[in-house]
């Protein structure tokens, strides 16, 4: 009797006889679906064309849903689906309330809403009022008359006053942001192409129209909001004059004026307190201050930060690996405690991934795809992951400016002719940089035009389909992205690479990145080498490798690694004991 009180005991505390019990996991503060997702960034003119006129739409991405289920990923940020003139692909907006003729319907987007919560995948809208397109009904009064209701709702310089003062745009041909505007003889401003009139957010009209529109979006349903270029958005509207030379650190003059964070708060309030939803902001500002003061929860403001500095290390020259630690380490320990980053390597203002950050030579190109990826999943803060980055989608060649679609491309071309460039190197480069080798349509099989549409593509297919695809990688063990799924799945199932804190080993290895992430008791390492060599590390002898949990060379290895070198690309994360 005594006995069977013992074990009965023991059950209740759920244990068995002679057992010792588990430790209970660690509390984690802060917890939330948001820094727990997978990001999907899907750029829709790319991903599927359901109708063969070339170019992507929401009836595509609808016959695809099951493939983005597969992948593992639990959020999709879409990228501008809105009526537009397509001046900028979809970041010139014409109608917020409305969807581009070219992908479809409401009824089609609210099918494809529907048929993402039903396989848990979240929806957050790329939310673009910075500014406008020239095409809005608001901009096409405003230029009619000064005396518009909506003439205030942009920035205007009458030309009786003269010149306005120089300001720099990140698109305009001229490089000028001031655009004269004859009908009513005044310029109006535009960061970005002259196509993109600068909205005016010191306007509370402006500010309550677009809460309105974030309200409609989410009373829709949708799960947040990506805000395009909005550190952008306040203004000095006395328009001071700027330095001689300003647009070389334009951020520091543009970003995060005096207002901003009065509007974030307004925002938050009148919106994103009211919904289930995520918000991130294009940029983080001009330094970490200006990024806590957009993130950490007590300012309430939004959620996550979403910083450049480190996706902008790879150079047409290349990258230093050090330079990479420091950057992403030095972002980390800034957010350890308060606030929450975003993690990613690429996006459809880049350059396809593994060609900035990897090695796309076929011999190396699925190991560096791959091991980019585990960077991604393996670091603390939001993963976003890229379309065809799963599959190690790679660069094109493009050798004459009439092939190019982005006008960011074509403007900075004429831009560098205007001023005397040496034009083969400015092409050269452009090869290599162009966002438009990271918007290229999505691979999915061996087929005329990669499976992507029956129709002419709205860009070029890349050439490597026939290796690179859907159908081929999906039944492949050790695939770019079968990896890419296995990863997801390990980051969903574990904790300590969501929340566990970040830690530098064999800190001044040149070839080797590795790291520990640790939560409790609980504790993975990482290691990558960023190297198209085989490359030694070493670790502190209180750091004893355990079994691996992935490895991008032996998908099916469970044993501890053989001590000290990697292959040329090699990306492990296994266990870890002290």
């Amino acid at each position: 009797m005594k006995n069977y009180l013992i074990v009965l005991f023991a059950l209740l505390l759920g244990v068995s006889c002679g057992e010792t019990p588990e430790k209970a996991p660690p509390a984690i503060a802060g917890k939330t679906w948001w820094k727990e997702a997978v990001i999907y960034q899907l750029y829709p003119r790319s991903f599927k064309d359901s109708d063969g006129d070339g170019v992507g739409d929401l009836n595509g991405i609808i016959q695809e849903l099951d493939y983005l289920q597969s992948l593992g990923i639990t959020a999709i940020w879409l990228n501008p689906i809105y009526s537009s003139p397509n001046a900028d692909n979809g970041y010139d907006v014409s109608d917020y309330r409305g969807i581009m003729e070219e992908f479809g319907t409401m009824s089609d987007f609210d099918r494809m809403l529907q048929g993402m919560h039903e396989r848990g995948i979240r929806l957050i809208m790329d939310i673009v009022v910075n500014h406008s397109s020239e095409e809005h009904p608001w901009f096409l009064s405003a230029r009619s008359s000064r005396d518009s209701p909506y003439r205030d709702y942009y920035h205007w310089w009458p030309a009786e006053k003269g010149v306005p003062p120089y300001r720099y745009s990140l698109f305009d041909a001229t490089g000028n942001a001031w655009k004269f505007d004859s009908v009513t003889n005044a310029y109006y401003l535009h960061y970005f192409s002259a196509q993109q009139p600068d909205l005016k957010w010191e306007n509370p009209e402006v500010r309550q129209e677009v809460y309105d529109i974030m309200t409609f979006w989410a009373e829709k349903g949708v799960d947040g909001f990506r805000l395009d270029a909005f550190q952008f958005a306040a203004k000095d509207t006395t328009y001071p004059e700027f330095p001689e030379g300003f647009e070389k650190d334009f951020i520091q003059y543009y970003a995060m004026q005096d207002g901003l964070h009065g509007y974030l708060k307004e925002m938050n309030r009148e919106v994103l307190s009211r919904y289930d939803v995520m918000s991130v902001s294009e940029g983080a500002g001009r330094n970490f201050e200006d990024a806590h003061m957009l993130v950490d929860a007590d300012r309430e403001e939004l959620d996550m930060a979403y910083a450049f500095e480190g996706v902008d290390i790879p150079k047409y020259e290349g990258y230093d690996l050090d330079t990479m630690k420091e950057v992403f380490g030095r972002w980390d320990a800034e957010f350890a405690t308060q606030g929450w980053l975003s993690i990613f390597l690429a996006n459809h203002d880049q350059a396809r991934m593994v060609s900035r950050w990897g090695d796309d030579r076929p011999e190396f190109r699925d190991a560096s795809a791959s091991l980019l990826n585990t960077f991604i999943l393996s670091m603390r803060g939001t993963p976003y992951c890229y379309y065809g980055d799963e599959l190690g989608m790679t660069n094109m060649d493009m050798d004459s400016i009439s092939e190019y679609n982005d006008i960011a491309a074509i403007n900075g071309y004429e831009k560098a002719r205007s001023e005397g460039a040496d034009m083969a190197a400015f092409m050269e480069r452009l090869n290599f940089t162009s966002r438009d080798n990271g918007r290229t349509p999505m691979q999915w099989t061996d087929g005329p035009h990669a499976g992507f549409t029956t129709g002419e593509p709205w860009l070029p297919v890349n050439e490597n389909k026939d290796r690179i695809n859907v159908a081929r990688q999906d039944t492949l063990p050790g695939s770019v992205l079968n990896h890419f799924r296995k990863l997801t799945r390990l980051r969903r199932e574990s904790d300590v690479l969501i929340y566990g804190a970040y830690e530098l080993v064999d800190a001044g290895n040149p070839d080797i990145y590795a790291y520990t992430r640790s939560l409790g008791d609980e504790q993975v390492l990482v290691l990558l080498n960023f190297s198209s060599e085989a490359a030694g590390y070493s670790l502190p002898g209180s750091l004893v490798p355990g079994n691996r949990l992935i490895d991008n060379y032996d998908p099916d290895a469970m044993a501890p690694l053989d001590a000290g070198t990697l292959r040329p690309w090699q990306a492990v994360i296994c266990k870890l004991g002290r």
